[in-house]
């Protein structure tokens, strides 16, 4: 399976475009009512917990902390929750965000790879992290998400 590359350019600083994807305020605007719990050290884990299938305390996506830089990059294996997939221990990708400044914005780049064959949330991922990517530019840009008509 290809790797899901996304560049997109907000016009925020690196560090407010990083506030969106590790704090609360920002991963409850853009992560559907989640917030990340880790401690942002290599090895640690983490996780995107909110509403969802299993009520409030519903864990998303779980994974392992790989490399943390605040304000810079960030890499991280991924699973699906266990409420989504029987089988979410074996289902592993990884995901890399780079911020770059560009004069006054910030150059976001993700990449979602090391995709298992088969995996069944490929499809659904590569049409989603667009959507994700473009509410937390908004986000930076203007403290507002986009309404797609999710709950």
């Amino acid at each position: 399976m290809e790797e899901l590359r996304y560049t997109i350019y907000v016009n925020a600083s690196p560090e407010e475009v990083w506030k969106v994807f590790v704090e609360p305020e920002g991963t409850r605007a853009v992560f559907f009512g989640s917030v990340l719990e880790t401690d942002f050290k290599p090895g640690s884990s983490f996780r995107y917990v909110g509403p969802g299938n299993d009520g409030e305390r519903t864990v998303h996506v779980y994974g392992e902390v790989l490399e943390f830089e605040p304000n810079v990059r960030m890499s991280y294996t991924e699973h699906p929750g266990p409420s989504y997939r029987d089988n979410h221990a074996e289902l592993e990708t990884r995901v890399t965000l780079v911020l770059e400044p560009v004069g006054s914005a910030t150059k976001l780049t993700l990449v979602n790879d090391r995709w298992p064959d088969g995996h069944p949330s490929y499809d659904n991922t590569r049409e989603s992290w667009p959507m994700i990517l473009s509410s937390a530019k908004t986000f930076a840009e203007t403290g507002k998400t986009m309404d797609f008509g999710w709950s």
